[in-house]
């Protein structure tokens, strides 16, 4: 009795020492590296926006349909959203519009504290303007059916076949308590925290706007309202710089990857490589010079991940299954274009020329592409006959190949039924360069 005695009251010691501790942490006060977006005493650098409007409408208005529609908004802003100063809580009461950041965001990591003040309550976090990181109610029956008993933190409007769109993990706390989300987000891709357990893990969100489209590299962060009392605090982001090294969530390229580059000579290539040159670690076509250089070993079906910068008007293109001889646009199974698509030179292309389409066969995506001098991140998937590329976390390519019958100036590709060729670079007389380059065989 005795030894039960005393260790169940160094448990009670313990734990109210954990609740003195956790009491003692100042609220609203951002960890380093990360700025506040609640001052805990009002609404400074929030405004008001329609959850339902999208940032392709919005940015269509004039600075004064701007105005007039943002005044309209912090109005009903201002009657439904509140500041609970004594306990430094923002409150919604489940109506009206949503709160959203006066500022944009591009790359940024967030944090976030949420209170589900009653039972079968919804909320959630907006990213960029786009829907979000769900929040609600496990246990609410009504919702069973669209998911709520998998949990919250996760991309609820991504598409179906999305595996982003439920939670790893059921990582809820009760309703009545605090819940602490962490939430990162790199391109489209996004990783999501719950009370510290893991709920997504670098999945893309879908664009709910306009779902043929990647999301906008910008936009602001948006808490939701939706039907019931929610309450936030302790909101803290840390922007994340373009191209920042071990942001994209990879923890480096993967099992089964190796190295194709040692980032100081052309060992393992072959081709023209008196054109190119090795500089900070990366490879570089000479300006004015070009052809295609390539490894000496041969790929089928295969993976490539690798970075590559742009000059302003940069052209430049990946070689598929390239034959050793030829333009690989035609002879080899493709060459995926790397171009600078923002250059008033390039304004007329076909849109089978834009960066990371296969070239003269099938259009990319656009609106991926980091600004000129930055470094983009690429991965290029090749089974059969079918390409997908995703660009800065991104989708642009998902293509089978063999299914295409019109090609750009009606100019047939014979070496696009290829099933095996060399990896390489096309250059085209501009500085592009490579770096990080990595490929795994598939076959």
């Amino acid at each position: 009795m005795y030894r039960i005695t005393t260790a169940t009251t160094l448990l009670l010691l313990a734990a109210l020492c954990g609740t003195a501790l956790a009491a003692d942490q100042p609220l609203n006060t951002p960890p380093e590296g990360f700025t506040n977006l609640f001052n805990g005493k009002d609404l400074t650098g929030w405004r008001g926006r329609q959850g339902t409007y999208s940032p392709y409408a919005e940015a269509k208005l004039t600075k004064e349909q701007q105005a007039a529609k943002q005044e309209e908004w912090n109005k009903d802003r201002d009657k439904n959203w509140s500041v609970d100063v004594a306990k430094g809580e923002i409150v919604s009461n489940g109506k009206g519009v949503h709160l959203t950041t006066a500022k944009d965001y591009g790359d940024f990591e967030l944090f976030v504290d949420w209170l589900m003040v009653s039972p079968n309550g919804d909320s959630g976090i907006y990213l960029r303007s786009y829907p979000q990181v769900q929040i609600w109610d496990p246990s609410n029956a009504r919702e069973k059916g669209n998911g709520a008993d998998k949990g919250s933190g996760a991309l609820w409007n991504n598409n179906k076949d999305n595996p982003g769109k439920w939670p790893l993990v059921l990582a809820d706390n009760p309703v009545g308590r605090w819940n602490t989300l962490r939430v990162k987000m790199v391109g489209s891709k996004v990783w999501v925290w719950l009370n510290g357990k893991q709920t997504v893990d670098g999945q893309i969100l879908d664009n709910y706007f306009d779902r043929s489209k990647p999301v906008l590299p910008t936009g602001p962060i948006e808490l939701q309202t939706h039907g019931s009392e929610i309450r936030f605090r302790n909101i803290y982001i840390r922007e994340i710089p373009a191209g920042a090294p071990g942001e994209a969530g990879d923890k480096g390229p993967g099992e089964g990857f190796k190295s194709v580059f040692n980032g100081k000579d052309f060992e393992g290539w072959d081709g023209p490589v008196d054109q190119y040159e090795v500089k900070d670690g990366a490879i570089m076509c000479k300006r004015g010079k070009g052809g295609t250089i390539y490894t000496k070993e041969e790929f089928g079906d295969f993976e490539v991940k690798l970075e590559f910068k742009l000059p302003p008007g940069g052209n430049n293109g990946l070689a598929i299954r390239y034959p050793g001889k030829g333009d690989t646009a035609y002879v080899g199974m493709c060459e995926l274009q790397i171009l600078d698509d923002t250059a008033d030179k390039y304004k007329t292309l076909d849109p089978r020329q834009y960066c990371c389409s296969v070239y003269g066969v099938v259009p990319a995506k656009r609106g991926s592409l980091k600004p000129v001098g930055e470094w983009n991140v690429e991965h290029v998937i090749v089974k059969g006959s079918t390409i997908k590329v995703e660009l800065n976390g991104n989708v642009v390519i998902d293509a089978d190949v063999s299914t295409v019958t019109e090609y750009m100036a009606k100019s047939k590709h014979p070496g696009i039924t290829r099933t095996k060729g060399f990896f390489g670079f096309a250059g085209h007389s501009d500085p592009v360069q490579f770096r990080n380059i990595y490929i795994k065989k598939l076959d």
